[in-house]
């Protein structure tokens, strides 16, 4: 934030020219920190409700070590970043050495507070181990952002049973993850047996005719279950930032 701009604001609000709202509405969208590579949005948290998430595959060690230490110096909250690899882990504990790297996951979290716990919960459904990094991704985003997360791991539709044994727990959520590659038919049959929001995530896990997950996305696209959305290929950080905030709006009701 600039000084002097804050100042003026705050003047206006002092001297009656503008209200406190007005005031809100012009803060929510200042101000970013420009590093030449990368532009930094401060705040993220004023408007969403959370920091600015750090995706991390393509881009430097340094770049995202830089990233992280300004974000840390403007006293932005816990930070998240995803798609971490060894290297960067390594260049983030640098500059911060309590990161806490989730390695299958493949995400970095710096905590420096703790969350209010939202009271609903959250399932995390995959269909096989092969799933497990973009399903983990999903529960720890979800967790970081002030989530309990259920998980139900390895029920995929090959043995049906497994998943039946855990419709209990699937009722008792606000929001259900779904993460199945190969046919991605898991979500469907978990669509049919809940009425909760369900969010689908397709995987690239499959032999060749799967293309890199296509097959199970345009499973998921085309499901006749009610109340399943899908999100991009592999997308397990976008899977877990939709439920956060559908089960936050679940507790407002």
């Amino acid at each position: 934030m600039d000084v002097e701009r804050l100042k003026a604001i705050l003047e206006d609000v002092k001297e009656g020219r503008c209200t406190v709202e007005e005031a809100l509405d012009s803060l929510r969208y200042l101000p970013f920190e420009d590093l030449g590579f990368a532009k930094v949005d401060h705040h993220r948290q004023l408007r969403n409700g959370y920091p600015e998430v750090i995706y991390c595959q393509g881009k430097r060690p340094e770049h995202v070590k830089a990233i992280v230490e300004r974000m840390m110096s403007r006293g932005d909250r816990n930070i998240l970043a995803t798609r971490v690899s060894h290297e960067i882990y390594e260049a983030i504990k640098e500059v911060t050495p309590d990161a806490e790297y989730h390695e299958i996951a493949r995400i970095v979290v710096v905590k420096r507070c703790e969350v209010p716990l939202v009271k609903g919960k959250i399932a995390v459904v995959s269909a096989g181990t092969s799933d497990l990094p973009v399903a983990e991704e999903a529960a720890i985003t979800a967790e970081v952002l002030g989530n309990r997360v259920e998980r139900v791991y390895d029920v995929g539709v090959a043995g049906l049973h497994r998943l039946l044994a855990y419709v209990k727990v699937l009722s008792q959520a606000n929001v259900v993850i779904t993460v199945a590659g190969m046919e991605g038919a898991l979500a469907s049959v978990v669509g049919g047996l809940v009425d909760k929001p369900v969010i689908a995530v397709p995987t690239s896990v499959g032999y060749g005719a799967n293309f890199g997950g296509l097959s199970a996305l345009l499973t998921m696209l085309n499901s006749c279950a009610s109340g399943v959305a899908v999100v991009n290929i592999d997308n397990g950080f976008g899977a877990g930032y939709i439920a956060s905030l559908i089960n936050r709006l679940a507790q407002q009701s």
